[in-house]
């Protein structure tokens, strides 16, 4: 009876924890779900918004993209290598650079390529308030604009340094935001085999890779990478046009995806009798 008497304390508060832990699972499961009138659970927890990454596709096609944010004396050299292979992408344009660089941008427009927003001032997006992002995406899009008579509709976050409210302005502000599924490190600067490596060992379609105008090697390693996607039997294609139209959807990785709408199955006909 002592013994039994001296574990009961214990006992009692096992059972004390016990239900306080499943107190707090019930109330953490509240938060999250809650029942319509229909009977049906409808999830309240929300969702992060996600830039896209990269695409679901079928064929084998994929998008190449540069940052141009500082240097610009190696982008007339670019635009000639991308004339040679038959090539159009996407330069994503800081404001500075717009404004120290008019000519290349206009150059750029004329060449073929598609220009996105990379920003004013390249800042780290994330830190800045709803104002300021817009300020950002605003400034640079009416320089592009005023040079070339295209607004650009696509934005990539510096850094690829973005939050909620980012997306969620970015898209309010009629911008795809874009990021990439592959890198190039091409701003490491490790030499053209390392460069051509990196930016070709794992390609699938619907892939964006990203480069950078003005890094060391990307003009002797160019040349080499565009060979290679094509010999694998890529087409390469501007930003815009590996992005999907009508209704998408972005999967928790970035990958956009089609929204296949359920259909009501059609009912089969009788054979008329003969």
């Amino acid at each position: 009876m002592a013994l039994l008497q001296g574990l009961r304390p214990r006992l009692n508060r096992a059972l004390a924890l016990r239900a306080v832990s499943l107190v707090c699972l019930l109330s953490l499961c509240a938060c999250y779900c809650a029942m319509t009138p229909g009977g049906d659970v409808m999830v309240l927890s929300r969702t992060r918004q996600l830039p896209v990454y990269s695409v679901e596709r079928d064929d084998k096609v994929l998008a190449i993209s540069f940052d141009a944010a500082w240097g610009g004396s190696q982008t007339p050299a670019l635009l000639d290598i991308l004339d040679e292979y038959g090539v159009k992408t996407t330069f994503f344009l800081v404001g500075i650079w717009v404004e120290r660089f008019p000519e290349l941008v206009q150059e750029i427009i004329a060449r073929g390529h598609e220009i996105g927003n990379h920003s004013t001032s390249h800042p780290e997006m994330s830190k800045l308030s709803e104002e300021k992002i817009r300020e950002e995406l605003a400034v640079t899009s009416d320089r592009i604009e005023a040079l070339t008579g295209v607004r650009p509709t696509l934005f990539r976050p510096p850094y690829g340094d973005y939050n909620d409210r980012v997306v969620t302005v970015s898209r309010a502000e009629g911008y795809e935001c874009v990021q990439w599924s592959v890198d190039s490190l091409d701003w490491k600067n490790r030499g053209v085999e390392e460069l051509v490596r990196q930016a070709t060992r794992k390609i699938a379609p619907g892939d964006i890779v990203l480069f950078h105008n003005d890094s060391q090697f990307i003009v002797e390693a160019l040349p080499t990478i565009l060979k290679t996607y094509q010999d694998a039997g890529y087409t390469i294609v501007p930003v815009s046009e590996i992005l999907l139209e009508g209704e998408t959807a972005i999967d928790h990785t970035g990958r956009q995806h089609p929204v296949v709408s359920e259909q009501t199955p059609k009912q089969s006909e009788t054979p008329e009798q003969i």
